[in-house]
């Protein structure tokens, strides 16, 4: 039996309002049928699609998971992410990489790496 990553799944208080933010960080649209408990980005493209899904509970803490991502347009994207809502929460140039922390609106943290 073979294994394939189908969801990214956040957990959040509005899944059709943060998918919106996640469509637009990748250029894409929200799938159909999305709405405040229950929605999905780029389901059925390849690779693995974001699931956002409404619980109760807030997040507390740190992410222990977080996606990352990279470019070679590195500081234009960092401000266009900005620019939709994300906030900056720390920049680090260590074991050779470039990144920069972000937090999506509901507070879930991502990296954007600098191709060099």
């Amino acid at each position: 039996m073979s294994l394939t990553l189908e969801h990214v799944v956040f957990d959040c208080t509005d899944a059709a309002a943060l998918a919106g933010f996640w469509a637009q960080v990748l250029q894409t649209q929200v799938d159909a049928e999305a709405n405040e408990f229950f929605a999905t980005v780029n389901k059925g493209a390849d690779g693995p699609a974001l699931m956002f899904i409404q619980v109760p509970e807030k997040r507390e803490g740190k992410n222990r998971l977080h996606v990352d991502f990279a470019t070679t347009g590195w500081a234009a994207e960092v401000d266009r992410i900005v620019g939709l809502g994300a906030k900056r929460v720390g920049e680090f140039d260590e074991f050779g990489a470039h990144w920069v922390t972000l937090a999506d609106p509901e507070g879930n943290v991502f990296d954007l790496a600098e191709v060099r």
